[in-house]
């Protein structure tokens, strides 16, 4: 694909321009590192196109931090490119009142919650790209349903793009995707007992 030019060109009706302004589902799988790293560096990318962002970290623990988020958050308040909202359901969510005393809420209804929100900014077209980091992972689970996701993702109005990361995304999940990337690793650090360290891994 020299210069950016597709190898085909489909008898598909579109302008040029039209084919190439598409909103797009992509996802990033697989067992190797760099999914999640690969979003946020999209969302600098569309940061940087001034597209408003919604970050949506489906992980568990309100101690998982990522660099990214900092960074982000920064710039989205910067006021010279997108806004960034960033949201974690390991906090409960920002936009869910609770007593933390008696929150008994399980992992899998904070996910379900995350994922009502979604449909809720993709049916407001709240942004224009959606990080939505480790969703693969309640989707595999089954704590959210794959085909209710597949179909609010192909009727989804607008130009709003959509980031699934997260291992072993669901076959349906790929087939509606128009991008995929599956992450394969050769080496690992922890393959030779290295842990973790600031600035590689978060």
């Amino acid at each position: 694909m020299p210069q950016g030019q597709p190898s085909i060109v489909p008898d598909d009706g579109l302008t040029t321009r039209q084919r190439r302004n598409r909103p797009l589902v992509i996802v990033h799988t697989g067992v190797g590192k760099g999914k999640s790293t690969a979003a946020f560096g999209l969302a600098l990318r569309a940061w940087n196109q001034g597209w408003p962002i919604g970050v949506f970290q489906f992980v568990k623990s309100a101690k998982w931090k990522v660099g990214e988020e900092n960074a982000l958050r920064v710039l989205g308040a910067s006021g010279e490119g997108g806004s960034v909202d960033w949201h974690k359901m390991g906090e409960g969510w920002s936009w869910v009142q609770r007593d933390l005393q008696g929150d008994n809420s399980t992992n899998e209804d904070k996910a379900r919650e995350g994922w009502e929100q979604v449909k809720r900014d993709l049916a407001a077209e709240t942004y224009k790209l959606y990080v939505l980091d480790e969703f693969a992972y309640p989707l595999h689970w089954g704590w959210v349903d794959v085909d209710e996701v597949v179909d609010v993702l192909s009727r989804r109005p607008g130009s709003q793009h959509v980031v699934i990361t997260g291992r072993n995304a669901p076959g349906k999940l790929l087939d509606v995707a128009d991008l995929v990337t599956d992450m394969s690793k050769v080496k690992h650090p922890m393959d030779a007992g290295q842990k973790g360290q600031r600035g590689i891994e978060w």
